[in-house]
């Protein structure tokens, strides 16, 4: 394919796009998944980073590897760039696509195992993840029909800075908040977003902030080489004479979705940037959540990441 109109053209029932393919080939071996067709994109024209007053745009084909380390990403937003460089292995950042990053899977073991029950594979056949292992599962926003979390980084990033998706699709253009793209599993897991039938990603715009450069992303993982988070925050503060003006402050491996937290944000909003603070406005960040057998660790461990972000920023 060489233009999105081709693309769309070729897509019909059951396909899927192929751009970086580090989700879809993995999950097409596994028989996790089985698209009916496979439409090739990668040479498809939706590269490209760039800036200006208003923000910044990525192309939904960039590579997460170059994006880490564009300069207009580095420097301007370094939590978007540590979410980056602390995802995956070199090897897949340097094939997987920002595109693909927003829209890969979940790793829970269940839906990863055609052989056992799940909601979000098989819809109405139940989740096992419930009362089984749950060890790094979602504690909010989840239901009784699933528990999974979302493993995207960037994502977290992402949402902490209000980016916005362009979509391409047979009736058009369209923009959204990457916030409202993502459903919560409620009865329906298997609906994970608001992409239509056949449409396209083709980019992502991150709104003008200049204090993004007071940020920074920060993952708890069981090994420090290729794993998924069990906590991680993403925050940024505008910080005047000591006192916090503005705070962005979002979560994930503890949601069934990149997990935004404004009454954190609104907790710390005019108070001194110390450490007082910091442990006043976490008391209430896990309110909501519903811990798991395995997995009561997560609230306390949640606001403890936050906790250490705000420490890093404080210096």
């Amino acid at each position: 394919m060489r233009s999105v109109g081709e693309a769309l053209g070729q897509a019909r029932d059951g396909s899927a796009y192929l751009a970086g393919g580090t989700t879809l080939v993995d999950l097409m071996k596994l028989e996790v998944v089985t698209p009916a067709h496979v439409v090739d994109i990668t040479a498809v024209p939706l590269r490209g980073i760039r800036a200006d007053a208003t923000g910044l745009f990525i192309g939904a084909t960039e590579r997460m590897a170059d994006v880490a380390g564009h300069d207009l990403v580095a420097g301007p937003y370094p939590m978007l760039a540590e979410a980056l460089r602390q995802s995956a292995s070199p090897q897949i950042r340097n094939m997987a696509t920002i595109g693909g990053n927003l829209l890969q899977r979940t790793r829970c073991g269940y839906f990863r195992d055609p052989a056992t029950a799940c909601n979000k594979r098989s819809p109405g056949s139940g989740c096992p993840a419930v009362g089984g292992h749950n060890r790094s599962h979602a504690i909010l926003g989840t239901s009784d029909a699933c528990v999974a979390t979302h493993p995207s980084d960037m994502a977290v990033a992402l949402i902490a800075l209000d980016a916005r998706l362009s979509l391409r699709g047979t009736d058009g253009e369209r923009t959204l908040r990457l916030a409202d793209f993502y459903r919560l599993p409620g009865s329906t897991p298997h609906l994970e977003n608001e992409l239509r039938p056949s449409e396209l990603i083709t980019g992502v715009t991150v709104p003008a902030l200049p204090w993004a450069r007071t940020s920074v992303y920060l993952k708890v993982r069981d090994r420090q080489s290729y794993e998924f988070a069990l906590c991680s925050a993403a925050v940024a503060v505008n910080v005047t004479n000591g006192v916090i003006g503005e705070a962005r402050v979002a979560a994930g491996g503890v949601g069934t979705k990149p997990w935004r937290l404004p009454g954190v944000e609104r907790a710390l909003k005019g108070r001194p940037m110390r450490l007082q603070t910091f442990e006043a406005a976490v008391a209430h960040a896990a309110d909501g959540a519903r811990p798991l057998s395995h997995n009561a660790f997560k609230p306390a461990l949640l606001r403890r990441t936050i906790i250490r972000a705000l420490v890093h920023l404080a210096g």
